[in-house]
This record gives structure tokens, sequence and C-alpha cells, in this order.
């Protein structure tokens, strides 16, 4: 369909976190250098953002580029007990069949830590959708997490990622041993403008075609649709290069995002 029009390999807005296409605005950068930082230091990072901002994404980017001396493990849904996490965690550091005892079941966390450490491997334990961790008694096994360590550093790193509702609930006094835990803490803010042209015409490149496919009027008014959040941008210049296709339109024109609100607001 539009990708053979628009002269395209791949689609160039798809919603999978494919690193190949992560745009690295100047806020991506800072947060990927600050979590490569925080992972080296086997500490606890925070990192919030709104929906659609690229966490996730910047989480693969950060697992490709700290290569195989770094093993990670994602948690995607955090709904869990403080012992359901556990066991999901001594599974991510390949202990087979993890205890139902939690005495045991820390031992078993311990033996694998330091056999990883012998490898000279380092765990990396990455929670996504933080905001959804339903008490404090989860945060408190992550922050445990800590204790684990030698002489001179900590035996694993955690990486906490969530919604920016995320920083409302650690501001509790409850939370406030967990904060101290917390070394590195960002929050990734949407595209501006010029980044929202850049980041049109960067995946568009990376999708084989050529840049400036999407006229200045276009981009202006992608922005103020999706605000600045690439999953948002993607959704707009998804249906924008359909509905180009069916015109048969070379150049997408705000004419084109016009209409692809109209459809996506119906």
């Amino acid at each position: 369909m539009y990708k053979e029009f628009y002269g395209l390999t791949e689609k160039p807005f798809s919603k999978t976190p494919d690193p190949r296409f992560l745009y690295m605005s100047s806020g991506h950068q800072e947060a990927l250098a600050r979590l490569e930082y925080a992972v080296e230091e086997s500490e606890i990072a925070l990192l919030t953002g709104d929906i659609g901002c690229g966490k996730t994404t910047i989480s693969r980017a950060l697992m490709d580029r700290m290569g195989d001396s770094y093993h990670f493990m994602f948690v995607f849904n955090p709904r869990l007990t403080a012992d359901e996490l556990l066991r999901v965690i001594a599974s991510g550091l390949q202990v087979n069949e993890p205890s139902l005892q939690k005495d045991q079941l820390l031992k078993e966390i311990t033996t694998a830590l330091y056999r990883l450490h012998g490898e000279g491997r380092v765990p990396v334990v990455v929670i996504d959708e933080a905001q959804m961790i339903p008490d404090r008694e989860l945060f408190d096994e992550l922050r445990l997490l800590t204790n684990f360590q030698l002489d001179d550093r900590n035996l694993v790193s955690v990486i906490i990622m969530g919604q920016p509702e995320l920083r409302e609930m650690l501001a509790s006094p409850v939370y406030e041993p967990f904060r101290q835990r917390i070394s590195l803490n960002f929050h990734l803010a949407p595209l501006g403008l010029e980044e929202t042209l850049e980041y049109l015409d960067f995946r568009i490149v990376a999708a084989g075609g050529e840049p400036g496919l999407f006229s200045p009027d276009a981009v202006q008014r992608i922005y103020e649709l999706s605000g600045g959040v690439p999953r948002r941008i993607n959704a707009v210049a998804t249906n924008a290069l359909l509905i180009g296709y069916g015109r048969d339109a070379a150049l997408i024109d705000a004419s084109i995002i016009e209409e692809t609100a109209a459809e996506l607001l119906a």
C-alpha cells in the first residue's frame, strides 16, 4: 500500500519499540546517558514521562547499548505482591522453580546474584508502568534489593519507569526510605515543534524514505494534535500516510492532517 507509494521499505510509525526508530531528542539523549550511568554504578534509577513518550523504547536501547555484560530482566505488569515480584526476579535470574518460602527464595536470589557476579555480569531489573504498583511493600522489596552488595558496589541495578503520577505517589512521606535509595531521577518531556519535524523526518528516513514528506504546516498541525508525544505523532502520521496514499498526494500537507484529525476524533 502506502509503503511502496512513498518509497518506504518499512512502516515508519509502527507502535513496536524498535531502537532503530528511536529518535534521540536532547531529552532522550540525556535520559539514556543517565540510565547508562546508573546501571554502570548498580544504582536505583527513576524515569518518568507521559504515556507514549518513549520510556520503554529507551530501556530497550539501553539494553542494546550496555551489551552482554549486563543481564536485563523486564517486569511489564507490576500488579504483583512482593513475594510474586521476588519470584519473577528469581526466574529472571535463571532460578528454576523459585521457592514459595520467602527465606529460601531470598537465598536462591542471593546465590544467583553471586553466580552472575562471578561470570562478570551485572543484573538489571526494569520495572515498567510502575505507577500501577499496588502497595508500599513492593517498593520496600525493590529498595532491599540494593542490600545485595559487595564492599564497593551493589550486585543489582533497578530501573523504575512510570507515568507522571508515579512521582506524586512517591512524594508521600511513607516512601521516604525508597526515595533515599534513588540515585537518578529524570522526567522525559514531550518533543518540541522543531523536534517533531526532526522526529518525522528521522523515522521516514529510517524506513527507507526521503525527508520532507510532511510539509511545514502539516508538521505544525501534527504537533498541535499530538502535544509532541511520539506515540500520538505515530498515530496521526500513520493515518496521514494512508489518506495521502488514497489521494495520490506526494506531499502530506495540513489538509490531510485535518482529515486525519477528524477520523481520529470521530
